[in-house]
């Protein structure tokens, strides 16, 4: 048990296969260079909380009431808000035109079809461009 205040590590099980990175992974589609690229990008953008909110705020007041004080959102942390610069650092690191098809695979976990439509790019293109992406990306965080 761990001491009063103080939370116990959580560990989180991802299957790989299931993430769009990862499935074009396994079908030799990307590198494993272009692959951890995307892991580390995917993993600062979990770290920083970016995602939105989906869940039910408990603390909102009922329907036709006025808030009372309801508490504000808590401030980010040290951790998140590094991992933040590191997020932003890499998407500009990779440009504009490539970061919006990185974005949306690696991070929003869209899959390349659905990408590819919301950008309205042609089928295909969009592997050819997140290929390019996660190369830059990889030079970026300087893998070999």
């Amino acid at each position: 048990m761990a001491p009063r205040g103080l939370r116990p590590a959580r560990s989180v099980t991802v299957n790989l296969a299931e993430s769009p990175l990862g499935w074009l992974k396994a079908r030799g589609l990307v590198s494993g260079r272009q692959f951890e690229a995307g892991e580390t990008l995917r993993g600062d953008w979990e770290l920083a909380c970016l995602a939105p909110s989906v869940t039910m705020r408990w603390d909102a007041p009922p329907p036709g009431r006025a808030a009372r004080g309801a508490p504000e959102a808590p401030a980010p942390t040290l951790v998140q808000l590094a991992a933040k610069r590191r997020f932003e650092a890499a998407v500009a690191a990779v440009g504009e035109g490539l970061s919006d098809v990185l974005w949306r695979v690696v991070c929003a976990g869209e899959g390349m079809r659905e990408a590819e439509r919301a950008l309205g790019w042609p089928a295909r293109a969009g592997r050819v461009v997140l290929t390019i992406a996660l190369d830059r990306l990889a030079d970026h965080y300087r893998l070999k």
